[in-house]
Protein backbone atom coordinates (compact mmCIF):
# COMPACT_ATOMS: atom_id res chain seq x y z
CA UNK A 1 0.00 0.00 0.00
CA UNK A 2 2.51 2.37 1.15
CA UNK A 3 4.75 1.56 -2.28
CA UNK A 4 2.06 2.35 -4.49
CA UNK A 5 0.93 5.75 -3.04
CA UNK A 6 4.98 6.49 -2.53
CA UNK A 7 5.06 5.55 -7.05
CA UNK A 8 1.62 7.81 -7.14
CA UNK A 9 3.19 10.87 -5.86
CA UNK A 10 5.91 12.17 -8.49
CA UNK A 11 6.58 15.06 -6.73
CA UNK A 12 7.91 13.25 -3.46
CA UNK A 13 10.33 11.02 -5.64
CA UNK A 14 11.65 14.24 -7.11
CA UNK A 15 12.36 15.26 -3.79
CA UNK A 16 14.03 12.21 -2.93
CA UNK A 17 16.43 12.11 -5.87
CA UNK A 18 17.83 15.41 -5.42
CA UNK A 19 18.14 14.82 -1.81
CA UNK A 20 20.03 11.84 -2.61
CA UNK A 21 22.10 13.49 -5.55
CA UNK A 22 23.44 16.49 -2.95
CA UNK A 23 24.02 14.03 -0.51
CA UNK A 24 26.25 11.85 -3.19
CA UNK A 25 27.97 14.86 -4.48
CA UNK A 26 28.70 16.36 -0.97
CA UNK A 27 30.10 12.96 0.47
CA UNK A 28 32.64 12.90 -2.99
CA UNK A 29 33.54 16.62 -2.61
CA UNK A 30 34.72 16.08 1.07
CA UNK A 31 36.43 12.86 0.10
CA UNK A 32 38.21 14.48 -2.35
CA UNK A 33 39.18 17.69 0.02
CA UNK A 34 40.79 15.00 2.65
CA UNK A 35 42.74 13.72 -0.12
CA UNK A 36 43.66 16.37 -1.20
CA UNK A 37 45.12 18.24 1.85
CA UNK A 38 46.66 15.03 2.77
CA UNK A 39 50.35 16.20 3.55
CA UNK A 40 52.25 13.13 3.43
CA UNK A 41 53.82 11.16 0.38
CA UNK A 42 51.62 7.84 -0.27
CA UNK A 43 54.12 4.97 0.24
CA UNK A 44 55.43 2.88 -2.20
CA UNK A 45 54.21 -0.15 -3.52
CA UNK A 46 56.31 -2.84 -3.22
CA UNK A 47 56.40 -6.64 -4.67
CA UNK A 48 55.99 -8.38 -1.33
CA UNK A 49 56.02 -12.16 -2.41
CA UNK A 50 53.41 -13.59 0.44
CA UNK A 51 50.79 -11.24 -1.19
CA UNK A 52 50.67 -13.31 -4.01
CA UNK A 53 48.16 -16.30 -3.31
CA UNK A 54 50.61 -19.08 -3.25
CA UNK A 55 53.52 -17.65 -1.57
CA UNK A 56 54.60 -17.98 1.93
CA UNK A 57 55.43 -16.06 4.43
CA UNK A 58 59.60 -15.77 4.22
CA UNK A 59 60.51 -16.95 7.64
CA UNK A 60 64.03 -16.95 7.68
CA UNK A 61 62.84 -12.87 7.32
CA UNK A 62 60.65 -13.29 10.16
CA UNK A 63 63.54 -14.32 12.36
CA UNK A 64 65.70 -11.64 11.52
CA UNK A 65 62.88 -9.23 12.00
CA UNK A 66 61.96 -10.18 15.76
CA UNK A 67 65.56 -9.67 15.92
CA UNK A 68 65.69 -6.28 14.69
CA UNK A 69 62.74 -5.81 17.08
CA UNK A 70 63.75 -7.43 20.12
CA UNK A 71 66.90 -5.45 19.94
CA UNK A 72 65.61 -2.27 18.47
CA UNK A 73 62.19 -1.99 18.57
CA UNK A 74 60.99 -3.29 21.87
CA UNK A 75 62.96 -0.49 23.60
CA UNK A 76 60.07 2.00 22.71
CA UNK A 77 57.25 -0.51 21.40
CA UNK A 78 55.38 -3.42 23.13
CA UNK A 79 54.01 -6.44 21.34
CA UNK A 80 51.36 -7.29 23.46
CA UNK A 81 49.55 -9.83 21.50
CA UNK A 82 52.63 -12.27 20.64
CA UNK A 83 53.74 -14.58 23.43
CA UNK A 84 57.15 -16.28 22.92
CA UNK A 85 55.42 -19.94 22.06
CA UNK A 86 53.90 -18.15 18.84
CA UNK A 87 56.86 -18.25 17.36
CA UNK A 88 57.71 -21.84 17.77
CA UNK A 89 58.37 -23.50 14.67
CA UNK A 90 57.88 -20.34 12.76
CA UNK A 91 60.71 -18.40 13.36
CA UNK A 92 62.69 -20.83 16.31
CA UNK A 93 62.77 -24.04 17.91
CA UNK A 94 61.07 -24.34 20.76
CA UNK A 95 64.56 -25.09 22.51
CA UNK A 96 65.65 -21.73 21.43
CA UNK A 97 62.15 -19.89 22.59
CA UNK A 98 63.02 -21.29 26.16
CA UNK A 99 66.47 -19.72 26.15
CA UNK A 100 65.01 -16.66 24.97
CA UNK A 101 62.08 -16.51 27.44
CA UNK A 102 63.89 -17.23 30.29
CA UNK A 103 66.38 -14.38 29.53
CA UNK A 104 63.58 -12.06 30.75
CA UNK A 105 62.17 -11.02 34.19
CA UNK A 106 58.25 -11.36 34.29
CA UNK A 107 56.07 -9.89 37.36
CA UNK A 108 53.68 -12.68 38.26
CA UNK A 109 51.85 -12.73 41.46
CA UNK A 110 49.78 -12.46 44.01
CA UNK A 111 51.02 -15.17 45.92
CA UNK A 112 49.39 -17.19 48.26
CA UNK A 113 50.29 -13.61 50.86
CA UNK A 114 49.09 -11.52 48.45
CA UNK A 115 52.39 -9.97 47.10
CA UNK A 116 53.73 -9.94 43.53
CA UNK A 117 57.03 -11.53 42.97
CA UNK A 118 59.52 -11.55 39.95
CA UNK A 119 60.00 -14.83 38.30
CA UNK A 120 61.87 -16.17 34.61
CA UNK A 121 59.74 -16.18 31.51
CA UNK A 122 58.49 -18.80 30.12
CA UNK A 123 57.56 -19.53 26.71
CA UNK A 124 54.00 -18.77 27.30
CA UNK A 125 54.35 -15.60 28.32
CA UNK A 126 54.15 -12.15 26.03
CA UNK A 127 56.75 -9.80 25.00
CA UNK A 128 57.61 -7.61 27.70
CA UNK A 129 56.47 -4.25 28.16
CA UNK A 130 59.01 -1.61 27.81
CA UNK A 131 56.51 0.56 30.12
CA UNK A 132 54.55 -0.11 32.31
CA UNK A 133 51.64 2.36 31.96
CA UNK A 134 51.01 4.91 29.26
CA UNK A 135 51.89 7.82 31.61
CA UNK A 136 55.14 6.87 31.68
CA UNK A 137 56.02 6.15 27.82
CA UNK A 138 54.39 9.57 26.82
CA UNK A 139 56.74 10.93 29.58
CA UNK A 140 59.64 8.93 28.19
CA UNK A 141 58.83 9.87 25.04
CA UNK A 142 58.43 14.05 24.98
CA UNK A 143 54.66 13.48 25.40
CA UNK A 144 54.21 11.09 22.73
CA UNK A 145 52.66 7.32 22.93
CA UNK A 146 54.66 4.75 20.77
CA UNK A 147 52.03 2.48 19.59
CA UNK A 148 51.86 -1.05 20.18
CA UNK A 149 53.00 -3.31 16.60
CA UNK A 150 50.54 -6.39 17.44
CA UNK A 151 48.38 -4.87 14.93
CA UNK A 152 50.09 -2.28 13.40
CA UNK A 153 50.12 -3.59 10.03
CA UNK A 154 46.28 -3.95 9.79
CA UNK A 155 46.22 -0.28 10.86
CA UNK A 156 47.79 1.36 8.43
CA UNK A 157 45.61 1.63 4.96
CA UNK A 158 49.48 0.84 2.65
CA UNK A 159 50.49 -2.34 5.76
CA UNK A 160 53.82 -3.31 5.26
CA UNK A 161 54.77 -0.88 2.59
CA UNK A 162 53.82 2.41 4.90
CA UNK A 163 55.94 0.69 7.95
CA UNK A 164 59.01 0.13 5.34
CA UNK A 165 58.22 3.41 3.89
CA UNK A 166 58.61 5.31 7.51
CA UNK A 167 61.37 3.10 8.76
CA UNK A 168 63.52 4.21 6.01
CA UNK A 169 61.76 7.78 4.85
CA UNK A 170 63.50 9.94 7.10
CA UNK A 171 65.56 12.60 5.26
CA UNK A 172 65.91 16.89 5.90
CA UNK A 173 62.90 18.92 5.56
CA UNK A 174 62.44 20.45 2.82
CA UNK A 175 62.86 24.62 2.66
CA UNK A 176 60.41 26.62 4.79
CA UNK A 177 59.26 23.06 6.79
CA UNK A 178 60.05 24.11 10.36
CA UNK A 179 60.85 21.13 12.72
CA UNK A 180 61.22 21.70 16.28
CA UNK A 181 63.42 20.02 19.00
CA UNK A 182 62.13 16.19 19.57
CA UNK A 183 60.82 15.60 16.97
CA UNK A 184 62.09 14.55 13.00
CA UNK A 185 60.80 15.54 9.15
CA UNK A 186 59.17 12.13 7.41
CA UNK A 187 57.04 12.40 4.39
CA UNK A 188 55.67 9.15 5.06
CA UNK A 189 54.13 9.90 8.79
CA UNK A 190 51.21 12.05 8.49
CA UNK A 191 51.65 15.91 9.25
CA UNK A 192 55.42 15.15 7.87
CA UNK A 193 56.33 15.39 11.53
CA UNK A 194 57.36 12.39 13.83
CA UNK A 195 58.63 12.33 17.63
CA UNK A 196 60.36 8.76 16.90
CA UNK A 197 64.08 9.36 16.08
CA UNK A 198 65.07 7.27 12.50
CA UNK A 199 65.32 3.54 14.23
CA UNK A 200 67.68 1.84 12.15
CA UNK A 201 71.10 2.34 10.29
CA UNK A 202 73.11 0.39 8.58
CA UNK A 203 75.44 -2.28 10.86
CA UNK A 204 73.14 -1.63 13.58
CA UNK A 205 71.63 -5.68 13.74
CA UNK A 206 74.36 -8.31 13.41
CA UNK A 207 72.15 -11.15 12.05
CA UNK A 208 72.64 -14.82 12.80
CA UNK A 209 72.58 -16.02 9.58
CA UNK A 210 75.04 -13.67 8.57
CA UNK A 211 72.49 -11.82 5.67
CA UNK A 212 73.23 -8.59 4.81
CA UNK A 213 72.90 -5.67 7.76
CA UNK A 214 71.53 -2.90 5.64
CA UNK A 215 68.60 -0.41 7.14
CA UNK A 216 66.83 -1.12 4.13
CA UNK A 217 67.01 -4.93 4.71
CA UNK A 218 66.37 -4.65 8.41
CA UNK A 219 63.50 -2.47 7.43
CA UNK A 220 62.67 -5.57 5.08
CA UNK A 221 62.66 -8.13 7.89
CA UNK A 222 61.03 -6.24 10.70
CA UNK A 223 57.97 -5.13 8.18
CA UNK A 224 57.64 -9.23 7.14
CA UNK A 225 58.07 -9.99 11.10
CA UNK A 226 55.35 -7.36 11.93
CA UNK A 227 52.90 -8.26 9.17
CA UNK A 228 52.96 -12.12 10.52
CA UNK A 229 52.37 -10.53 13.77
CA UNK A 230 49.03 -8.96 12.76
CA UNK A 231 48.69 -12.19 11.27
CA UNK A 232 50.21 -15.62 12.33
CA UNK A 233 47.72 -17.48 10.68
CA UNK A 234 48.53 -16.63 7.23
CA UNK A 235 50.12 -19.48 5.97
CA UNK A 236 47.45 -21.75 6.73
CA UNK A 237 44.69 -20.00 5.74
CA UNK A 238 46.41 -20.20 2.12
CA UNK A 239 46.89 -24.00 2.70
CA UNK A 240 43.18 -24.22 3.50
CA UNK A 241 42.15 -22.16 0.55
CA UNK A 242 44.47 -24.47 -1.70
CA UNK A 243 43.06 -27.57 -0.47
CA UNK A 244 39.62 -26.28 -1.18
CA UNK A 245 40.02 -25.32 -4.73
CA UNK A 246 41.74 -28.38 -5.35
CA UNK A 247 38.86 -30.06 -3.88
CA UNK A 248 35.79 -28.24 -5.88
CA UNK A 249 37.60 -28.56 -9.34
CA UNK A 250 37.90 -32.14 -8.69
CA UNK A 251 34.16 -32.20 -7.62
CA UNK A 252 33.38 -29.78 -10.35
CA UNK A 253 33.18 -32.00 -13.83
CA UNK A 254 31.71 -35.09 -12.48
CA UNK A 255 28.87 -32.64 -10.74
CA UNK A 256 28.70 -31.03 -14.29
CA UNK A 257 27.96 -34.39 -16.11
CA UNK A 258 25.38 -35.11 -13.32
CA UNK A 259 23.20 -32.17 -14.16
CA UNK A 260 22.97 -32.81 -17.47
CA UNK A 261 21.74 -36.25 -17.09
CA UNK A 262 19.72 -35.18 -14.76
CA UNK A 263 18.24 -31.97 -17.00
CA UNK A 264 18.65 -33.55 -20.10
CA UNK A 265 15.20 -35.30 -19.94
CA UNK A 266 13.56 -31.96 -18.82
CA UNK A 267 15.41 -29.92 -21.12
CA UNK A 268 14.62 -31.69 -23.99
CA UNK A 269 10.88 -32.67 -23.21
CA UNK A 270 8.50 -31.85 -25.65
CA UNK A 271 5.15 -31.67 -24.97
CA UNK A 272 2.37 -31.92 -27.93
CA UNK A 273 -1.41 -30.97 -27.84
CA UNK A 274 -3.99 -33.11 -29.40
CA UNK A 275 -7.10 -31.38 -30.72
Amino acid sequence: MFSQKLLANGKLLSKLAIVSGVVGTATAITTSTTLLSDDFVQPTSYPWEHRFPWQSYDHAAIRRGHQVYTQVCSTCHSLNLISYRHLANVAYTPEELKAMAADTTVMDGPDSEGDMFERKGQVTDFHPKPYPNSNAARFANNGALPPDLSLVIKARGAHEDYVFSLLTGYCEPPAGVRVVGGQYFNPYFPGTKIAMAPPLADGMVEYDDGTDNSMSQMAKDVSTFLCWASEPEHDDRKKLGMKVLLGVSIIALPLFYWKRLKWSVIKTRKISFKD
